[in-house]
């Protein structure tokens, strides 16, 4: 049998260098909003003007540095969105699911993902702009962060639906069910543009502490899934020759390396 190549230099190189990069970018997507610019968990909704200067003051440095890398690396997310894609284009489902997920999430990934770097960068730049201004772009900042995640919900039901379609075993189906679980947290923040209190504002029980743990149980698990799929992939058009992985940890047939 011949030796399996390195990772990166096998014919499975591009997908493990999108793997790779997927990686780093939810990484640093992680270090960015939770650690260094602090823009998570949200501020609290009934902040006023004057307390929205003192938030971005205590913040400057992290925000103006933080922000800064996400606009130099955001564009790793466009990578991890395409290994995505691809993981759909292998199902035996029509590459409408994969095209429909793509072009949903690149355009929710502008209000969902880019206008907090903006609004809060904006925020801090200018400690001298009026406080009320001050508060209109921190109260744009968190909700169109958290306010417009139900934008995903339609990419979350395509990526299940071609999941529990699939008849190549691309991805076992308890992850097409979480996707469904994913999708309903999606739904149940809407109310974050109505409620500056509670469960139901953009910082309470339902709008980020249900969400967000959902959310990154969900990434965490696709991003396993899809190391697990690039090493059964045989980059052919049929069923994989391995099946998914169970989630009760069966063993299975070890993985036959694909040569260049």
């Amino acid at each position: 049998m011949t030796p399996e190549p390195g990772k990166l230099r096998g014919a499975k190189r591009e997908l493990w260098l999108a793997w790779y990069v997927t990686v780093a970018f939810y990484s640093l997507y992680s270090v960015v909003f939770f650690v260094l610019a602090r823009a998570q968990p949200p501020g609290r909704p009934w902040l006023n003007p004057d307390q929205t200067v003192a938030w971005f003051a205590d913040r400057h440095w992290g925000l103006l540095i933080g922000f800064g890398l996400i606009f130099v690396l955001g564009g790793f997310s466009a990578v991890a969105l395409a290994l995505i894609t691809y993981s759909i284009r292998r199902m035996s489902v029509s590459p409408a699911y994969a095209y429909s997920y793509l072009i949903l999430y690149a355009i929710a990934a502008i209000p969902g993902f880019m206008f907090i770097c903006v609004a809060m960068t904006c925020g801090v730049m200018r400690p001298d702009r009026s406080p009320v201004t001050t508060q209109w772009l921190y109260d744009l900042g968190f909700l169109s962060f958290v306010g417009t995640m139900g934008v995903f919900l339609i990419g979350s039901l395509i990526w299940m639906v071609a999941i529990l379609l699939d008849k190549n075993g691309v991805l076992p189906r308890w992850f097409g069910y979480l996707s469904l679980v994913n999708a309903l947290t999606e739904v149940v923040i809407a109310p974050s543009w109505i409620f500056q209190r509670g469960v139901l504002a953009y910082n309470g029980a339902i709008g980020f502490w249900v969400n967000v743990p959902v959310f990154g149980l969900y990434t965490v698990a696709f991003i396993l899934l899809l190391r697990d799929f690039i090493q059964r992939d045989d980059l052919g058009t049929g069923p994989l020759p391995i099946p998914p992985p169970d989630v009760w940890g069966r063993a299975r047939p070890a993985v036959e390396p694909v040569v260049a």
